[in-house]
């Protein structure tokens, strides 16, 4: 027996069967019945997919509009639904039975645990498919576009089983005078098999970004030879590197206990290593919960409020990994040195690094493809466990041992950059809100799993839609498109100082205030922007008449 339920008086702002936002704001919803019937296979995926963005749901609070005697007659329920986009939605439901009914239905319907009765596995789409995501941004089509620049790599299928790393994708870039056998002895050195791939080229001076998981040093100082001479490879005659080790120092040294480590300066003479603390983990964790709940109590005072915010730490957490990412593209464009980057296991803090630098030192990926392709080349492909970090968001009855805002992180500190460099970026706030949103909850596939390896064994590409086939339609790209853009090829250098970096209230704020000024100021710009494109386009026109005007007459010829 299945339950559903009748909901009137909905003014909650929420998504229409393509996932955009409808424009309604936050409100109250009323129940007022409750239908149970043997409904079909299509109402349960329904019911799913508006579970999906549910995080954790409190218990009915019953209270009574009767005498004792008749308490649970016309008795009122209220439920506190908490979603993953960080809504704080009230349920109100007349009845008890009916309201402990429907907590049940929610509570049963947002924690499914097989990921193959999600949602998108069952979503059709009400578009017409122009582009198939899934094949958009293989890896063999962007190594073409690093031949046409260098012959120094090639494309390794030593992964082609993912039985050499679990967590890398079939193909990685490697140099080309090593050897797949030579990259399996690699990969016995490196935590999780992560051997060092390819992660940016820097087309200006040939130097290398690279990325990796720890090395396997323990406390006995092991070393190997093999892995000395592949990362070797990528220096110039004379030239030193850098590792940027995303983790402090002493958890570093204490990772030697338990088999991990980092490079020794005996063995890799060449390379200078670096220290920079980034959070991982249940701390990050932590950061966003405190920062939610500041957001969502507006009854402090002013003083009350800016001490929240800072003892959440996010801010702090923004500022040093972008200042990590911008060490990174320093060493690569200004100190022309190559860099290999790591934590532990490589999967998240060395990913927000490797993808910041490369939205400072190339403009291609501040272009949207260019983004997307960003995305699913250092975090999808690359391994980051999105199934396990993007679980519950903010909300949760239970603490998830591996939740970790690592991807929303990365989104805000691209949002920080964006906002300093609003004409650098073709694509605008709303596509990263967009993406923010598809990473914990979505129909589409392309955000499931935790691996390459995953996504291969669930048949995702098969069985599901790619988000990038819903985005990369004309009517969305108009939507998520900059009116500001202008292409820029310079390498762009983000402030970091704390007075350059603000709350992104786009994601933490929005179902807290209205938008609607927002709204018309940006109308309004584009209104501007577009007449000014107009007049633009005259004056280029009269200048050509002009021009063919003097010509045919020299004495209208102007000194």
């Amino acid at each position: 027996m299945s339950r559903s339920c009748c909901i009137i008086n909905c003014n909650s702002r929420s998504h229409d069967s393509h996932g955009k936002p409808t424009g309604k704001e936050i409100g109250c919803y009323r129940i007022t019945s409750l239908k149970r019937n043997c409904s079909s296979h299509v109402s349960e995926v329904t019911k799913t997919r508006r579970m999906a963005w549910i995080a954790a749901i409190q218990r009915p609070n019953i209270t009574s509009q009767n005498t004792p005697a008749h308490r649970f007659v016309g008795s009122l329920g209220h439920i506190t639904v908490k979603c993953k986009d960080l809504r704080v939605i009230q349920l109100e439901i007349t009845g008890m039975e009916e309201c402990l009914n429907i907590a049940s239905s929610i509570e049963a319907l947002s924690t499914l645990d097989l990921v193959s009765l999600m949602y998108p596995f069952f979503y059709r789409p009400m578009f017409e498919v122009i582009e198939d995501g899934w094949n958009s941004f293989l890896p063999q089509n962007a190594f073409k576009d690093l031949e046409s620049m260098t012959d120094e790599w090639r494309l390794s299928e030593v992964n082609k089983d993912f039985s050499l790393c679990p967590s890398y994708p079939p193909l990685v870039a490697v140099p080309k005078d090593f050897d797949d056998e030579t990259l399996k002895k690699v990969a016995t050195f490196r935590h999780g098999g992560r051997f060092p791939v390819l992660s940016y080229y820097h087309k200006k001076n040939g130097m290398v970004m690279m990325r990796a998981g720890q090395p396997l040093t323990g406390t006995n100082g092991r070393r190997c030879k093999e892995d000395e001479k592949l990362i070797n490879a990528t220096l110039r005659p004379g030239k030193r590197g850098y590792i940027i080790d995303t983790r402090a120092i002493n958890v570093a040294q204490q990772a030697k206990a338990r088999g991990g480590g980092f490079e020794l300066e005996a063995n890799y003479p060449q390379w200078r290593r670096i220290h920079k603390a980034i959070e991982r983990y249940n701390v990050l964790q932590e950061s966003l919960i405190k920062l939610v709940e500041a957001c969502n109590d507006q009854s402090h005072s002013m003083d009350r409020w800016l001490s929240k915010l800072e003892a959440s730490n996010w801010q702090t957490n923004v500022k040093e990994i972008l200042t990590t990412a911008c060490l990174a593209a320093q060493c690569i464009d200004r100190e022309g040195a190559s860099v290999l980057v790591h934590g532990t296991e490589g999967t998240d803090s060395t990913l927000q690094v490797t993808s910041l630098a490369q939205i400072i030192l190339d403009p291609g990926c501040r272009t949207v493809k260019g983004f997307q392709s960003l995305v699913e080349r250092e975090w999808l492909q690359a391994g980051h466990p999105f199934q396990q970090r993007c679980a519950q968001s903010a909300f949760s009855n239970s603490k998830p041992r591996h939740e970790a805002p690592v991807f929303l992180l990365f989104l805000d500190c691209v949002w920080q950059i964006l906002r300093q460099f609003p004409c650098s970026f073709e694509f605008n706030e709303s596509f990263l809100v967009l993406l923010f949103e598809h990473a914990y909850a979505s129909q589409f596939g392309t955000f499931l799993g935790n691996s390459a390896a995953e996504r291969a064994r669930l048949c995702l590409p098969e069985k599901t839609v790619s988000l990038w086939s819903w985005v990369n339609r004309p009517q969305e790209l108009e939507r998520l498109t900059n009116p500001l853009y202008e292409p820029n090829s310079l390498v762009i250098w983000p402030s970091v100082a704390p007075q350059s970096l603000l709350l992104w209230e786009g994601v933490f704020l929005r179902w807290n205030r209205s938008s609607k000024c927002l709204d018309e100021a940006y109308e309004e710009m584009v209104h501007i922007i577009e007449y000014n494109k107009e007049l633009q386009t005259k004056v280029n026109s009269l200048r050509r008449q002009l021009a063919q005007l003097e010509t045919e007459d020299p004495l209208l010829h102007t000194p």
